[in-house]
Order: C-alpha cells, then structure tokens, then sequence
C-alpha cells in the first residue's frame, strides 16, 4: 500500500521554540519555614501529650473527644508538608 506523500514532507514554515533562559535554583531556605516547621511538630505533639493526660480535666477538650487526636496528628502533618519546603 503506498505511503501519502504528506507523510514523508516536513513543512518549512515549522517554528522554531524560543528557549527561555532556566532559573537558577533556589540555595537557601526560606526563613519561615524552619520555625513553623518544627512549631507544628512540638504544638501537635503537646497537644496529643495534653490530651492523654489531663484531657478530661480541660473543658475544651473535653468537649472535643477524640477529635483531639485529629487536631494533633493534623499539626504534625502540616509541619511534613511545610517541610517539603525546607532546602
């Protein structure tokens, strides 16, 4: 079966990608996120601490119940995603 002649011809008038100088990559950390990072470890942690020990004693997180636990694993996984950030 013969092949199409469109096939075989590249067109001439193809354009030519401009290439765009790359951007130099990042060597140094943001001042934020060292701080927040490790902020959100320890404040999740606490709260988790806080709230086997003395949860029942506290009146907001004895209204919360075990949304407690959700609370303190949250903050730590917003300090694993802020440290996505960290160079």
């Amino acid at each position: 079966m013969p092949e199409s002649s469109s096939r075989n011809k590249k067109k001439s008038s193809d354009k030519v990608k401009v290439e765009k100088t790359p951007k130099k990559p990042r060597t140094t950390s943001r001042v934020w996120v060292a701080p927040l990072m490790l902020a959100c470890w320890l404040l999740g942690l606490a709260w988790l601490v806080v709230f086997y020990v003395a949860g029942t004693n506290i009146p907001v997180m004895n209204d919360l119940g075990n949304w407690n636990l959700l609370i303190g694993m949250g903050l730590i996984a917003v300090g694993f995603v802020v440290s996505t950030q960290w160079i």
